[in-house]
């Protein structure tokens, strides 16, 4: 089992930059994929991108493709997402979730293929 918490949220004016951190406890990190999810209020939650065991291979969501960037530090065991060019529309409380997929390259978009999830953390962009 592993446990997830994501910190580094604010509130920020369009255009910032803002780094999520995602550090995990319990298992090594490196077992995982990992995935990150956001929620706005009101909303379902939507996936933002996701990231291999390793960090060869990430994948994004077309909405936030080019200004966020998904990397992990398994020594660390934490993963961090990277966001630039920030638009009001990116506010959302953003979760980081672990999931284990059968080969190294595995990932996923599909939140119920994550088994563990962080308590999220708010990020608020004004314009």
């Amino acid at each position: 089992q592993v446990q997830l918490v994501e910190s580094g949220g604010g509130l920020v004016q369009a255009g910032d930059s803002l780094r999520l951190s995602c550090a995990a406890s319990g298992r090594t990190l490196s077992t995982y994929a990992m995935g990150w999810f956001r929620q706005a209020s009101g909303k379902e939650r939507e996936v933002v991108g996701a990231i291999s065991r390793y960090g060869r291979s990430t994948n994004y969501a077309d909405s936030v493709k080019g200004r966020f960037t998904i990397s992990r530090d398994n020594a660390k065991n934490t993963v961090y997402l990277e966001m630039s060019s920030l638009r009001p529309e990116d506010t959302a409380v953003y979760y980081c979730a672990a999931g284990s997929f059968p080969y190294s390259s595995g990932r996923s978009f599909r939140d119920n293929e994550y088994d563990y999830w962080g308590q999220g953390t708010q990020v608020t962009v004004s314009s």
